[in-house]
């Protein structure tokens, strides 16, 4: 059966700024919690981490790494909190975000925007005196990039939106080399560019799942304007690129063997899921049969997977 949104639209009611009445603390905590979007931070901050052991190949001072995981965790959340007052009109007519904060009226945009900006300069603070000023720059670009190019530029003009708005979430790899050495070098963009590939393949998935949500609020993601076969084939395109980027770093910067042999065989993997889901799409729009969630959940782990990969291999070398 075809969703239909019985919602208003933004155009059709009227703002409101005012929190609902009668809502506890605890879940006022939780909404100004939940607009950090805790589940990006934690994937976020296992691509800055596992980095940190890599560049000291062992591992790095403790408070070092409190102080960027903090910085980090600040800066990511600002960026989230930031995008959720921006999208509010279209969270609240789709089904996979209107249970946020300001969808519900728990919390008040101008309440979210004071939020976000006070995690923003105290994440600046943070790295600037405890980590290095290097970091904490690359930190504020990211957030700058992700909001105002990604969020209020691309994401509602574009196919393109991710491909290029998910620049922002390849920056913690940066921020964890840098927060070690206090200087960019090929590893870290290697890093970079293989979260860079890796985003497509990851968000069309959940986009293909919820295409009817971005199609009600003309949010013009590629599963909405393309077939499923031709979401599958760009899937498939980005999957092989993705893979071999990450078998640079093996070269570039002269790891042990668990890397590589990691590397590959978390590959080959996510090769095989992208294929099926590509093969699956051929013939259908059916997304029961697509089973595009299932590459979506895959993933997540093949990220976790290949950087905690990054963290090890210099500590079985030592």
């Amino acid at each position: 059966m075809t969703y239909v949104d019985q919602s208003p639209t933004a155009a059709q009611q009227p703002e409101r700024d005012e929190p609902t009445s009668g809502t506890g603390f605890r879940d006022v905590v939780a909404a100004y919690v939940g607009l950090t979007k805790p589940r990006v931070i934690e994937l976020l901050l296992l691509t800055t981490v596992p980095v940190m052991f890599f560049a000291d190949r062992g591992v790095p001072e403790l408070g070092l790494v409190l102080a960027t995981v903090v910085g980090g965790t600040l800066s990511a959340g600002s960026a989230s909190a930031f995008n959720c007052v921006y999208d509010r009109d279209i969270d609240e007519q789709m089904r996979r975000t209107r249970r946020r904060a300001l969808p519900r009226h728990i919390v008040t945009a101008r309440a979210a925007l004071v939020f976000a900006t006070v995690l923003a300069v105290a994440s600046t603070v943070v790295l600037a005196l405890w980590v290095n000023l290097l970091s904490a720059g690359l930190a504020l670009l990211a957030n700058a990039f992700y909001v105002l190019v990604y969020t209020m530029v691309l994401k509602r003009r574009t196919t393109q939106n991710i491909v290029w708005g998910g620049l922002a979430g390849c920056f913690p790899a940066l921020i964890g080399w840098t927060a070690v050495t206090n200087e960019l070098s090929w590893v870290p963009i290697v890093l970079f560019a293989v979260v860079f590939f890796w985003t497509p393949p990851h968000t069309w998935a959940l986009a293909l799942r919820y295409r009817e949500d971005y199609a009600n609020v003309d949010v013009p993601m590629l599963p909405v304007v393309a077939s499923a076969r031709e979401v599958g084939r760009q899937i498939v395109l980005y999957s092989w690129v993705m893979v071999a980027t990450s078998l640079l770093l093996w070269p570039v910067a002269g790891t042990g063997l668990l890397y590589p042999v990691t590397a590959a065989v978390l590959g080959a993997v996510f090769l095989l899921e992208a294929h099926k889901l590509w093969r699956r799409a051929r013939n259908t729009e059916d997304l029961s049969v697509i089973q595009p969630m299932r590459l979506f959940h895959h993933s997540n782990l093949y990220l976790s997977l290949l950087f905690v990969a990054v963290a090890l291999d210099p500590l079985l070398k030592l």
